[in-house]
């Protein structure tokens, strides 16, 4: 029961903050530091990944028809376009793959500790402050996702494959990049989170895959420790994806810079003291 309780709430900080640019990674690390889960080693490596899939299929069933080329309610047009938008996905994905997937365990291994995290939160938070300071008088050049080229989302790919390093946020650095690059936050927001599909979900399997070619296997407790995880990000994400779409149509994201950088002081303190 208390394996359970402890994943609820690793679950809910997941999904809180997947999407919202501030790093799940470093607020699930804080957190796991406070409440260990009895697990092994392995296991909770995996969780780790397994959750954040929970938190992409909110987005999966938030914009299901928006996202599906086969809706019997779409025209033959909007079918095309549809197709087209996954296409820009799947080429913004490449730079993830190319250089994210072979530099991935190295990067956990070597790079997820506190120092790198908190120093890519305060890093990435001053970036969004002046970025957002600098952005302030300019219009954006593409306020509808159907105006980004594929050469604007190869960029925005590239932007993407520095979340590799710890604490750096997928959703925070793909947001950042593409408003660098000229879109809107609306749309930079969107695009973030349809990146996230095909990334999230390819990681997810192969951090599976690799647990279970380790030897390792799932008691029933294990399942459903990972199956509450799991539904309570899911859950949880769904609200916060909401929230965050009508948040960046009247605001920026300056404060998440604050954020961020106030984040990474208490991960330093907390090293410290």
């Amino acid at each position: 029961m208390v394996n359970i309780l402890k994943a609820i709430i690793i679950g809910i900080v997941e999904g809180l903050t997947e999407f919202l640019p501030v790093s799940s990674t470093g607020h699930i690390d804080l957190v796991q530091s406070i409440i260990h889960m009895q697990q092994s080693a392995d296991f909770k490596y995996m969780f780790n990944y397994v959750i954040q899939l929970g938190a992409i299929m909110a987005v999966v069933f938030l914009y299901f028809n928006k996202l599906n080329p086969l809706a019997p309610s779409k025209s033959h047009q909007e079918k095309q376009s549809t197709w087209v938008l996954w296409a820009k996905v799947i080429i913004a994905v490449i730079p993830s793959v190319v250089i994210g997937l072979p530099l991935n365990d190295w990067m956990d291994k070597h790079l997820q500790t506190p120092p790198v995290i908190a120093t890519t939160l305060i890093v990435y938070g001053i970036l969004f402050i002046i970025i957002e300071r600098y952005n302030k008088h300019r219009t954006p050049a593409i306020t509808s996702l159907a105006d980004i080229s594929y050469q604007l989302a190869i960029m925005i790919g590239l932007f993407q494959a520095l979340s590799i390093v710890p604490g750096t946020s997928r959703s925070g650095v793909t947001i950042l990049g593409a408003i660098l690059l000229g879109t809107s936050r609306y749309v930079a927001t969107e695009f973030s989170f349809f990146l996230a599909i095909p990334t999230m979900f390819g990681v997810s399997i192969l951090k599976m895959g690799k647990f279970f070619a380790q030897g390792n296997t799932f008691t029933m407790s294990d399942s459903l420790v990972l199956a509450t995880g799991f539904l309570v990000s899911m859950v949880v994400a769904w609200v916060t994806i909401k929230w965050l779409l009508k948040f960046v149509q009247g605001h920026d994201f300056t404060g998440f810079g604050w954020y961020r950088i106030a984040l990474g002081i208490v991960i330093i303190l907390v090293m410290v003291l």
